[in-house]
């Protein structure tokens, strides 16, 4: 009869006490691993779009000044590139970058509304410029953008050792080709975590040279 008495009462308590702080410590666990999950989630999630959105405006840049008449700009007479102006041109750092591009069928060489191009932050989203006016890239529900940063770099290169006889570019004003590129700096947040944070460097190369049209002497 002793042996089949079953527990006592302080030895269920100790059992039930010990099963709960085995079941506490398992759920805290599973808990942190699901924030875990949830944060490795917002964060790869919050890199891809900087990403995608980084290469997109990478992309769009690149094409800046293009012109299809570009070889009018280096022989008499010359004519001046219609789409030869970028924002932020030298020296200064913006959150707004603007040019243009030839998207004619027949050059007519005008800036037309929907050859306009840039890219600037506004209101925690990217905003981009399409026919004329300022449309959002980015989803501020989803990715909120706070920084975005257009530096550009200038190299000049001299021409007038091309020149017969040579023209001495350090002394008098001589043909030169400016090799334009721009670095860009993009932060963003998620909007279901602030701790979530990201951001982005890229390195645009505009193919498209500007030639300082002077005759050789």
């Amino acid at each position: 009869m002793h042996r089949q008495r079953g527990l006592s009462l302080i030895e269920l308590l100790v059992g039930c006490t010990v099963g709960l702080l085995i079941a506490g410590g398992a759920t805290k666990l599973f808990v942190e691993h699901l924030r875990d999950s949830r944060r490795l989630l917002l964060e790869a999630r919050l890199h891809q779009d900087l990403r995608a959105t980084a290469a997109l405006v990478a992309r769009d840049l690149r094409r800046a000044g293009f012109w299809q008449q570009a070889l009018a700009a280096t022989v008499p007479p010359r004519r001046p590139n219609p789409y030869r102006d970028v924002t932020p041109s030298a020296g200064t750092d913006a959150d707004v970058t603007t040019y243009s591009f030839s998207r004619d069928a027949v050059e007519n060489d005008l800036v037309d509304l929907n050859e306009a191009s840039g890219f600037r932050l506004a209101q925690g989203s990217l905003q981009t410029l399409n026919g004329g006016s300022w449309q959002a890239l980015t989803d501020p529900a989803v990715l909120r953008v706070t920084r975005f940063v257009v530096s550009p770099r200038r190299l000049t290169v001299p021409l007038g050792h091309l020149c017969r006889p040579a023209c001495d570019n350090a002394t008098m004003a001589c043909p030169s080709l400016t090799v334009r590129s721009y670095h860009l700096e993009l932060h963003g947040e998620s909007a279901s975590d602030t701790q979530v944070q990201r951001q982005i460097h890229e390195a645009v190369r505009v193919r498209n040279d500007e030639f300082a049209a002077v005759d050789c002497p």
